[in-house]
């Protein structure tokens, strides 16, 4: 293989520059650990009048991404340009022309992912994604490599800095939600258009790619449940600190007699659980399997910088491949797993009941739970009068037996409405 290893960046925006300064201010560290050097010859960008602060000849520019990939001189391709078109066609053209390509592209891998993994298996080439969920933090190596050995039982985490960082916000700052994302917008954290952070579709990409990997199964955005934060109150965040808990976005992949279950949604955390100490924007993992029991992975799960350290390690493993003529580590042959519905699964329940405070009115509502099959682990009540506010933590219990209770529940007379519902992770997990 020739020295220097030629590179062709698909994009140059926050993660493609922050890449380029990595490559050029860590070229010793990095040919070490390479053998070989790495250099960015061809960079393709939406604008070539737009002013670059970068140590890059502007020759190595074009507004042509389809003729960086067809270039012979480029070994490796680096896509971070984002969206799904024409990021697939660019990789699929790169993988069958039998060059190795990294990849940031969340939405990409979660939605394309199979085709393009059976893309890079057939061209005998690398297919790497490590930045594609939880930016600086591996996770995806050690669920391909390091624990393939392992049964993952499920995978649990924080995998949005954004909602990680309002809901801190809310519960330490008590900002209300508006202002905690306006705060976030301003410092970087949240776009302009923040849907798919608050509404959980970028939680939820990630968390199809998880299970994916974890489970290797074909997962696809479609098959997880998802619910953002825009429902979660001043209240709510008040309510889990007088009960032990902290109000968190998790994505949740499960696996349990061979159905996958795989959620996003806000959740009441104990505050013993490790999950519960994650604050602003930082991301976490914690990964449950057979004979290794728990782990944690924590950093910085978003950003040009950190994101651009997970391309650059994938980056380096590609080339160390490409001279061995060899290939790093496949996620294997995908199987096709039942996706266990959300009225199936399980969970601990936070339920807000406003009732009027009257005789036989907790007997009734604690009748229907009973009658639905769910347990009620705890129950407080605070005010008087009509204006009774019961809290009950329940136990494990389906969802759709929760639903029904629920709506029984509201049928009583003296209920005004059932206020908040939450998922309780950390009692019986």
């Amino acid at each position: 293989m020739q020295n220097p290893v030629r590179i062709g960046l698909l994009g140059c925006g926050n993660v493609g520059s922050a890449l380029v300064g990595l490559i050029n201010d860590n070229a010793d560290v990095i040919a070490a650990r390479a053998g070989v050097d790495i250099r960015i010859t061809r960079i393709a960008v939406r604008d070539l009048k737009r002013s670059r602060d970068l140590k890059v000849d502007k020759s190595v520019f074009t507004d042509d991404p389809e003729s960086v990939v067809a270039d012979p001189d480029i070994d490796v391709v680096v896509e971070v340009m984002g969206g799904v078109e024409p990021a697939r066609k660019l990789i699929s053209d790169s993988l069958a022309a039998g060059k190795p390509v990294i990849t940031a592209n969340k939405e990409l891998i979660a939605r394309h992912g199979p085709e393009l993994f059976a893309a890079a298996a057939a061209a005998g080439v690398d297919l790497l994604f490590e930045a594609s969920v939880a930016g600086g933090i591996p996770l995806i190596r050690p669920l391909r490599e390091s624990l393939a050995g392992v049964r993952i039982r499920r995978v649990m985490g924080i995998v949005n800095g954004t909602t990680n960082y309002i809901l801190t916000r809310m519960a330490e700052a008590g900002s209300s939600f508006s202002d905690a994302l306006v705060e976030a917008q301003s410092l970087g954290y949240a776009e302009a258009d923040p849907t798919a952070d608050v509404e959980g579709l970028d939680a939820a990409a990630k968390a199809a790619i998880i299970a994916t990997i974890a489970f290797g199964a074909r997962v696809v955005p479609d098959d997880v449940y998802t619910e953002g934060i825009t429902g979660v109150t001043d209240s709510d965040i008040a309510s889990a600190e007088s009960l032990g808990y902290v109000v968190k976005l998790l994505a949740v992949a499960e696996e349990e007699e061979g159905s996958i279950s795989v959620r996003v949604h806000p959740a009441m955390v104990a505050q013993r659980h490790p999950l519960a100490s994650v604050r602003d924007s930082f991301n976490a993992v914690f990964i449950e399997g057979e004979a290794v029991g728990e782990l944690m992975l924590y950093g910085r799960g978003a950003g040009g910088g950190p994101t651009a350290s997970a391309v650059l390690g994938d980056l380096v493993d590609a080339v160390k491949n490409l001279a061995s003529g060899g290939k790093g580590a496949t996620i294997g042959e995908l199987v096709d797993r039942p996706i266990k519905p959300i009225d199936d699964a399980e969970s601990s329940f936070y339920v807000l009941v406003e009732a009027a405070d009257e005789p036989g009115v907790l007997a009734a509502i604690a009748g229907e739970f009973g009658r639905n099959g769910v347990s009620i682990k705890s129950m407080e009540q605070r005010g008087l009068g009509n204006d009774a506010r019961l809290i009950f933590i329940t136990h494990r219990a389906r969802e759709a037996d929760l639903r029904s209770t629920l709506a029984a529940v509201a049928e009583i007379g003296a209920v005004h409405r059932i206020g908040s519902v939450m998922r309780v992770v950390g009692e019986e997990e």
